[in-house]
């Protein structure tokens, strides 16, 4: 997935209507705002290797939080971040509730042999390859900014925390992805 420069900004995916559908019942809009948003949050999971196995039922948890608190969300403001903020305390929440035991079957499937998962895009293993080696909180910011295209302060949002932050996180990232990848841009 190419990485766009600061100053290409995405354009607005039309999100705040849909929103706004959703909460006035309307079926279409929910519908609509599930297509454009759930792509995003599958790979916002997938990318973070404590919730990959079980990355399609967080984004059905997310939707189901979303559902529940959807009359919390306020007109006018980015439903992203709001979206991602509720995604990432469900992220949390299953890794609190489930990390012992999540271990404990990544170890059995080590010893299995059984951790090879055909990924189909070798640049998508190659990143998540990189990724691996980020600390959590700085592989969350990278995937929000990077993969969903979010803006700083989107992440800030999302993340309950200052966009100066999420700027140091991005930050510390990039040095440590290009220590990963050595001189030239090539792995070490």
């Amino acid at each position: 997935m190419p990485i766009l420069p600061a100053s290409e900004k995405k354009p607005s995916l039309g999100l705040e209507p849909l929103m706004a559908g959703y909460q006035q019942a309307d079926q279409e809009a929910a519908r609509a705002l599930i297509e454009k948003v759930s792509p995003m949050l599958l790979r916002f999971f997938w990318m973070q290797d404590c919730h990959r196995r079980f990355a399609e039922d967080l984004v059905q948890e997310t939707w189901m939080r979303v559902h529940r608190a959807r009359s919390t969300y306020r007109p006018g403001e980015p439903v992203l971040p709001w979206i991602f903020a509720i995604a990432r305390h469900t992220g949390l929440d299953y890794y609190r509730g489930t990390r012992r035991a999540e271990a404990r079957l990544e170890q059995d499937d080590h010893l299995e042999g059984a951790s090879q998962v055909a990924h189909g895009d070798s640049g998508t293993a190659r990143m998540e390859e990189l990724l691996v080696g980020l600390p959590a909180s700085q592989r969350e910011v990278i995937v929000m900014l990077k993969v969903s295209g979010m803006s700083i302060e989107e992440v800030a949002l999302a993340t309950a925390s200052s966009a100066g932050s999420v700027k140091q996180k991005a930050h510390r990232a990039y040095v440590k992805l290009r220590e990963l990848l050595g001189p030239g841009g090539r792995s070490a």
